[in-house]
């Protein structure tokens, strides 16, 4: 395989931890002796080529210093695009594919997946579609019923909502957003609403959902190349007795982003209620057409088992959770990278437009009149 390139970053509340997630990849990556760039997407949304090697906390200040200006072009012989010299045009960047470490925002709803596509860029993780459905948390929480697949009741949530179907408490929660930002626990439909103007993470919508203090976290990872793999389950710690949620602070305030948050891996569950939750994975995986590696949240007490949401491209890419059987980091990439290539996204197809409807049409200006 040629020259590689890890993207991260983006104008995203999960920026910070996008860099993370693309720093450890790409460390990896040339500790293996890897040819590879490092893309990384600017909080204003400019792409700019760094040093791969570079450490997180180059980027405090924004773009590091030494990196060169990129465009993202579309069509034949898209790509990204260095800044040209004055004798000669530049050409884009020869890469054989791109690994996707952005987190949140336009980086996982789908609207990075389809410029890439549109590039003729294979990439990791999610399709756009894929990305789009896991972003979406009332849309993945319709599949999920539609399928069959038990979750918790999940309503958009409205100035003019009346009547939920269900009492509170509440937990709101962006209707586009990741698994931690933006979240709040609220007494009733009121308080919620009121959310609605206070809150900016909801500005794009949000969804309600019945807060239950008897169900805690546990999560599973799964990777579908070169076959659909179950990681272990994990049950991530909360910080303080006191804390309603798994919070943003739990996951990612560490040091190494998810890879070094709290947790009991494995988690110490009976072996009934792991099989559960791992045949629920499955189902999860079929219905909303996982690609890469993502996390799948649940929420579990002792009788009751129920699917949060799904994390298409997981925090350090939840390189952490596959312990039984082992799969190192710089093997976890290499089958990313083989999938890219082996099962691309594009696939656009004019089939079908042979001009027999242009044949057939008389005058635009007819049809105006």
């Amino acid at each position: 395989m040629g020259e590689i390139a890890v993207l991260f970053g983006g104008p995203s509340p999960e920026h910070d931890v996008s860099i993370l997630t693309g720093l450890q990849a790409a460390h990896e990556l040339l500790s293996s002796g890897r040819s590879t760039r490092a893309i990384y997407w600017t909080k204003l949304g400019a792409f700019v080529e760094v040093d791969p090697s570079l450490e997180a906390g180059a980027f405090l200040e924004g773009a590091p210093k030494g990196a060169s200006s990129l465009t993202l072009t579309v069509g034949d012989g898209g790509g990204f695009v260095p800044e040209g010299g004055r004798l000669r045009a530049a050409k884009p960047l020869e890469l054989d594919a791109v690994i996707l470490c952005t987190h949140g925002g336009p980086g996982e709803d789908g609207t990075l997946q389809a410029s890439l596509d549109l590039a003729g860029i294979p990439y990791t993780g999610p399709s756009l579609a894929g990305a789009a459905l896991g972003m979406d948390k009332l849309a993945f929480g319709s599949v999920m019923v539609a399928s069959g697949i038990p979750t918790l009741d999940r309503v958009a949530l409205t100035a003019s909502l009346e009547d939920p179907g269900f009492p509170g408490p509440y937990i709101i929660k962006p209707r586009f957003g990741g698994s931690s930002i933006g979240i709040d626990v609220v007494a009733d439909l009121t308080a919620a609403k009121a959310r609605l103007s206070s809150n900016p993470h909801l500005a794009q919508g949000a969804v309600l959902e019945p807060f239950r203090a008897d169900l805690s976290d546990l999560q599973v990872a799964v990777r579908t190349y070169p076959a659909l793999e179950l990681s272990a389950i994990e049950r991530p710690l909360r910080s303080g007795a006191t804390g309603e949620i798994l919070g943003y602070t739990d996951k990612y305030v560490g040091g190494a982003g998810m890879a070094s948050a709290p947790r009991q891996l494995p988690a110490d569950l009976p072996e009934e209620q792991s099989a559960t939750i791992l045949s629920l994975a499955e189902r999860v995986a079929e219905a909303v057409g996982v690609r890469g590696v993502a996390r799948i949240d649940f929420l579990a007490n002792g009788d009751e088992i129920v699917v949060n949401e799904i994390n298409t491209i997981p925090g350090s890419l939840a390189r952490y959770l596959f312990i039984d059987p082992l799969v190192p980091f710089g093997r976890l990439l290499d089958d990313l990278l083989a999938e890219a290539t082996a099962r691309p996204t594009r696939r656009y197809s004019a089939a079908g437009a042979d001009g027999l409807v242009l044949r057939g049409a008389a005058s635009i200006a007819a049809k105006l009149a």
